[in-house]
């Protein structure tokens, strides 16, 4: 008995340690699940006489409630160490990827939790037999029910529930907390279980239903320091907003930047405009501006090159396009992230395309495209909706400024659902990040619903970050000459997408950054949103060819290093979509696994050529 009970010991400490991540990294995480599953096992070996017994004698509601809390206990444990297997690095790297990586973190992070949660009920019913010759005082009772409510308030605010029900698909970790603190909050979120299940089992030997009304205080006590703290679940990317309200057309805080449609309506005479159709677009106001970046501007591309634009008047979406709007029309939702508020995803240009005119027609608009077998025409003359083209979105995203971000010269992870641990600049400055002007903070590894930051000067949301937006160009050089309502290169294999994903980092979301793919690419984090003609453009026939043309023939070898994982991941997308080859370049010899000594190693020592 006294081996078992220090088995449960054992796998309890290890479990802590297990549920707290970023407090051992990967390589101890995976090496210290292989010490749990061994335990585990052990812990069976000893429980070869509670298997013997199982339906025999007698079984009060105690005993039921036991046995399924220890036979779930079992399941949850197997399956959250076939998945950890399926994703180890370390540990059994020849099981990696024997399940479907999606398939394998999903489940290893709800296994884990289930784990965590049916450990603190196992333990507390052990308790009811370790304690019934013991009499608790009433202090006692009353610091562990405080404890324990503290506990259900921190397994609320970390978005637990999130994780039991499959509905948040990644770990979210906060590196800041000390380790200390992360080890003591993981303790009393399994306190509380604990507890729990002690108060439970208690009530029902004792038979005394008024202890029921004691577990109910507690329960009060965790829901009400979660209301009162905010209610902020980190539940799959369901992230409210601040609160603040803005309105975008009318009323008393109209956002500058934008014109009320009577005012344009004197400057419009060489063009026909359209009528407003209370679809709550947002009007952009016609202007010229430097479309790229400067030579000043850091981690620019050659592609920027600046350039004097006019954009005449159009209307924009606030919002990316959301799940529930593309999922009522198409009857399809593609996206890798579920929930109604978030922006779709996993979307082709040609499938935003075809939403374009699905729901022009829904309006009563004209559709903006004539879609062939081979080609996609752009009426500009039609008043249905569309894509932006390059030109409206830099427009719209920068709102007047110049700086790369429509801010300020850096975003912040509370500005922008991006990749929060690489801001701007970070990567010249690993070694003295005091002179950063946006520190490295929370990387939310899946998108948010839409709105959740504050909007730029335009009243237009999530510009840089949350997902990729596809606009209508294809990619090529600038036209540099003084141009109007530039379309793109007349021809090209790839359309562009801009502003930026939840996996992006920071300098991949700059107002003048490029990106681009084929028509028919789809991503998890490459989206779109809406425009609309305010007025009938000229060159009213615009044709895009859309069947992807690659040259010279042969086999595709994708060549890259990846230290951490995150290149790997980027490689191994890559060939999921193209099906081209992997090749990992291993250094000889090998960097040192741990992260600071590997930064020395990569730096060359001062003096060397």
């Amino acid at each position: 008995m006294k081996t078992k009970r220090l088995v449960d010991i054992g796998m309890t400490c290890l479990l802590l340690f297990l549920m707290a991540y970023q407090v051992t990294e990967q390589a101890a995480h995976e090496w210290l699940g292989m010490g749990m599953t061994a335990l585990v096992i052990l812990h069976q070996i000893l429980n070869r006489k509670w298997y013997a017994a199982l339906f025999r004698g007698k079984y009060g509601a105690v005993r039921i409630l036991q046995t399924c809390v220890n036979v779930l206990l079992l399941s949850a444990f197997a399956a959250s160490a076939v998945s950890g297997m399926a994703l180890s690095e370390y540990a059994v790297p020849l099981l990696r990827g024997a399940l479907p990586p999606v398939t394998a973190r999903v489940t290893h992070l709800a296994a884990s939790y289930w784990s965590f949660l049916l450990m603190g009920l196992h333990l507390g019913f052990h308790w009811v037999a370790i304690t019934a010759k013991l009499r608790l005082s009433g202090k006692i009772r009353v610091c562990a029910a405080l404890a324990a409510g503290y506990g259900l308030f921190l397994f609320l605010r970390n978005g637990v529930p999130g994780y039991l029900t499959f509905r948040t698909h990644f770990a979210y970790l906060d590196y800041e907390t000390p380790a200390p603190l992360v080890l003591l909050e993981n303790a009393l979120m399994l306190l509380f279980w604990t507890w729990l299940a002690f108060e439970i089992a208690g009530t029902l030997r004792a038979r005394r239903p008024r202890r029921l009304a004691y577990v109910s205080a507690v329960l009060l006590i965790g829901a009400a320091l979660f209301i009162l703290g905010g209610g902020s679940v980190n539940d799959g990317g369901a992230w409210e907003a601040d609160g603040n309200a803005w309105e975008i057309n009318g009323g008393d805080d109209e956002v500058s930047g934008l014109k009320d449609i009577s005012e344009r309506e004197a400057e419009a005479s060489e063009n026909v405009r359209f009528a407003e159709v209370g679809d709550g677009f947002a009007l952009i106001a016609e202007g010229t501006f430097v479309m790229g970046s400067p030579e000043t501007e850091n981690w620019r591309g050659a592609d920027e090159t600046p350039h004097e634009v006019r954009v005449s008047d159009f209307y924009l979406s606030p919002y990316e396009v959301t799940q529930s709007e593309y999922e009522s029309l198409t009857g399809e939702n593609p996206s890798a992230f579920r929930g109604a508020d978030l922006p779709i995803e996993s979307v082709a240009w040609l499938d935003a395309i075809r939403y374009c005119n699905a729901r022009s027609e829904t309006a009563g608009l004209s559709p903006a495209y004539e879609i062939g077998e081979d080609s996609v025409i752009w009426n500009r003359s039609a008043d249905g909706y569309r894509l932006p083209t390059e030109a409206e979105w830099e427009y719209a995203c920068r709102a007047g400024t110049v700086t790369p971000f429509n801010n300020e010269k850096s975003v912040s992870p509370d500005e922008a659902n991006y990749y929060g641990h690489y801001p701007y600049e970070i990567e010249e400055n690993y070694f003295n990040q005091s002179v950063l002007t946006t520190r490295p903070g929370q990387y939310r590894q899946t998108t948010v619903d839409v709105g959740s930051f504050a909007p730029n000067a335009f009243g237009l949301y999530d510009m840089h970050g949350n997902v990729n937006e596809w606009c209508w160009d294809c990619y090529g050089d600038y036209d540099v000459s003084g141009v109007s309502n530039p379309v793109g290169p007349d021809s090209g294999t790839r359309r562009v997408y801009r502003g930026g994903g939840w996996n992006d980092f920071a300098k991949n979301l700059r107002s003048a950054y490029r990106a681009a793919g084929p028509a028919d690419m789809v991503s998890y984090n490459l989206g779109f949103r809406l425009a609309r003609n305010a007025v009938s453009l000229p060159d009213t026939a615009v044709t895009r060819n859309v069947k992807q043309t690659v040259s010279g023939g042969g086999n595709v070898l994708i060549a890259y290093f990846s230290w951490s994982g995150n290149t790997r991941g980027v490689a191994e997308e890559i060939r999921r979509q193209t099906g081209f080859d992997l090749f990992v370049i291993e250094p000889n010899p090998p960097y040192s696994t741990d992260y600071n000594t590997c930064l020395m190693q990569a730096c060359p020592k001062k003096g060397a050529k």
